[in-house]
C-alpha cells in the first residue's frame, strides 16, 4: 500500500482531544486519524448510495407488494399481536 504524508493543521483543543484518545484506545494518533477519515467516508458513501437507491424507487409498485405480504396466510407462532 502506498503512503503518503499530508500535513494537516489541526486546533490545538481538537489535537490534544485526538491525542488523549489514540493513548486510551491504544493507537498511534496516526492511525486515529486514518480510522476517523475512513469511518467519514464511509458514512458519506453509504449515504450517497442510499440517495441513489431512493431516486430510483417506485413507491407505488413498493406499496402494492406490501400489500399482497402475507394475505390469506394465518400469521405465523410469535407473530401475534401482543397489546
Amino acid at each position: 500500500m502506498r503512503k503518503s504524508n499530508f500535513a494537516l493543521r489541526l486546533q490545538p483543543s481538537l489535537l490534544d482531544e485526538a491525542r488523549k484518545v489514540a493513548e486510551s484506545e491504544g493507537v498511534a494518533l496516526n492511525q486515529l486519524i486514518n480510522v476517523a477519515v475512513a469511518e467519514k467516508l464511509s458514512a458519506l458513501r453509504t449515504e450517497s448510495y442510499f440517495q441513489e437507491r431512493a431516486a430510483r424507487a417506485d413507491i407505488p409498485k413498493a406499496l402494492e407488494i406490501l400489500g399482497r405480504a402475507g394475505k390469506g396466510k394465518l400469521p405465523a407462532k410469535g407473530d401475534e399481536i401482543i397489546e
